[in-house]
């Protein structure tokens, strides 16, 4: 079983910067998909950027953000800059085997992006 624990949200100014942390329990291989989703209010859980080898983004974060892992603490980094009102939103972690469709998640944690 793998917990996974988020923290580094806050309130932030528009253009300001956060950096959000996951740490996991249990056994994580370097082979996982560790990854950030969001959700903001009333809408979907959309994908912000995952990490194997290489990272992956989603558009709207590209050149913004930067997703990074450190395998011997089975943790996962997103250090958000240049933050706009529009990623405000609850952060999730995902720690995921790449021949699953399932994963696990995180509790969440906030972001609010306002002035």
């Amino acid at each position: 079983q793998v917990q996974l624990v988020e923290s580094g949200g806050g309130l932030v100014q528009p253009g300001g910067s956060l950096r959000l942390s996951c740490a996991a329990s249990g056994s994580i291989s370097s082979i996982y998909i560790m990854g950030w989703y969001r959700q903001a209010p009333g809408k979907q859980r959309e994908l912000v950027a995952t990490i194997t080898d290489s990272p992956n983004y989603a558009e709207s974060v590209k050149g913004r953000f930067t997703i990074s892992r450190d395998n011997a603490k089975n943790a996962v980094y997103l250090r958000m800059n240049d933050l706009e009102p529009e990623d405000t939103a609850v952060y999730y972690c995902n720690v995921k085997h790449p021949l699953l469709t399932s994963g696990y998640w995180g509790q969440g944690t906030q972001v609010a992006v306002s002035s």
